[in-house]
Protein backbone atom coordinates (compact mmCIF):
# COMPACT_ATOMS: atom_id res chain seq x y z
CA UNK A 1 0.00 0.00 0.00
CA UNK A 2 0.95 3.32 -0.94
CA UNK A 3 1.57 6.21 1.39
CA UNK A 4 -0.04 9.47 1.15
CA UNK A 5 3.14 11.17 1.29
CA UNK A 6 4.22 8.99 -2.05
CA UNK A 7 0.96 9.07 -3.81
CA UNK A 8 1.58 13.00 -3.62
CA UNK A 9 5.13 12.45 -5.15
CA UNK A 10 3.37 10.28 -7.26
CA UNK A 11 0.92 12.63 -8.89
CA UNK A 12 3.31 15.24 -8.88
CA UNK A 13 5.11 13.75 -10.86
CA UNK A 14 2.53 12.38 -13.51
CA UNK A 15 2.64 16.40 -14.40
CA UNK A 16 4.69 15.99 -17.07
CA UNK A 17 4.48 19.74 -18.61
CA UNK A 18 3.05 18.50 -21.70
CA UNK A 19 -0.84 19.17 -21.71
CA UNK A 20 -1.36 16.21 -23.85
CA UNK A 21 0.39 13.93 -21.07
CA UNK A 22 -0.89 15.53 -18.61
CA UNK A 23 -4.96 15.10 -19.82
CA UNK A 24 -4.11 11.54 -20.07
CA UNK A 25 -2.02 10.62 -17.13
CA UNK A 26 -3.17 12.66 -13.95
CA UNK A 27 -6.53 11.42 -13.81
CA UNK A 28 -5.95 8.08 -14.55
CA UNK A 29 -3.28 8.53 -11.38
CA UNK A 30 -6.30 10.39 -9.57
CA UNK A 31 -9.21 7.65 -10.34
CA UNK A 32 -7.16 4.38 -10.85
CA UNK A 33 -3.58 4.42 -9.12
CA UNK A 34 -4.96 3.88 -5.83
CA UNK A 35 -7.19 0.67 -6.71
CA UNK A 36 -4.29 -0.95 -8.76
CA UNK A 37 -2.64 -4.23 -7.77
CA UNK A 38 1.17 -3.41 -6.44
CA UNK A 39 2.22 -5.03 -9.76
CA UNK A 40 0.41 -2.60 -11.58
CA UNK A 41 1.68 0.11 -9.39
CA UNK A 42 4.76 -0.22 -9.98
CA UNK A 43 4.65 -0.56 -13.64
CA UNK A 44 3.08 3.02 -13.26
CA UNK A 45 6.00 4.22 -11.14
CA UNK A 46 8.66 2.78 -13.66
CA UNK A 47 6.91 4.42 -16.40
CA UNK A 48 7.24 7.80 -14.66
CA UNK A 49 11.11 7.13 -15.75
CA UNK A 50 10.17 7.05 -19.49
CA UNK A 51 10.94 10.22 -21.90
CA UNK A 52 8.05 12.59 -22.60
CA UNK A 53 8.00 12.21 -26.48
CA UNK A 54 7.86 8.13 -25.96
CA UNK A 55 5.25 8.28 -23.49
CA UNK A 56 3.15 10.63 -25.54
CA UNK A 57 3.37 8.56 -29.22
CA UNK A 58 2.48 5.23 -27.16
CA UNK A 59 -0.94 7.03 -25.88
CA UNK A 60 -1.56 8.50 -29.53
CA UNK A 61 -1.14 4.97 -30.22
CA UNK A 62 2.27 5.18 -32.78
CA UNK A 63 4.32 1.99 -31.46
CA UNK A 64 4.68 0.74 -28.14
CA UNK A 65 7.21 0.04 -24.83
CA UNK A 66 9.33 -2.75 -26.23
CA UNK A 67 9.27 -3.23 -22.48
CA UNK A 68 6.20 -5.78 -21.60
CA UNK A 69 5.56 -4.66 -18.38
CA UNK A 70 5.18 -0.90 -19.91
CA UNK A 71 3.09 -2.49 -22.26
CA UNK A 72 0.43 -3.21 -19.70
CA UNK A 73 0.44 -0.71 -18.43
CA UNK A 74 0.32 1.85 -20.85
CA UNK A 75 -2.78 -0.30 -22.34
CA UNK A 76 -4.78 0.48 -18.94
CA UNK A 77 -3.70 3.77 -19.12
CA UNK A 78 -5.27 4.07 -22.83
CA UNK A 79 -8.17 2.18 -22.06
CA UNK A 80 -8.89 4.69 -18.93
CA UNK A 81 -8.32 7.04 -21.12
CA UNK A 82 -11.02 5.76 -23.94
CA UNK A 83 -13.62 4.67 -20.99
CA UNK A 84 -13.16 8.41 -20.05
CA UNK A 85 -13.73 9.89 -23.33
CA UNK A 86 -16.49 8.59 -24.40
CA UNK A 87 -18.22 9.21 -21.03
Amino acid sequence: MISDSDYNRLLWASRRGMLELDLIMVPFVENCFKSLDDVNQQRFIDLLECEDNDLFAWFLGHGEPENPEQAAIVEQIIEYSRSKSSN
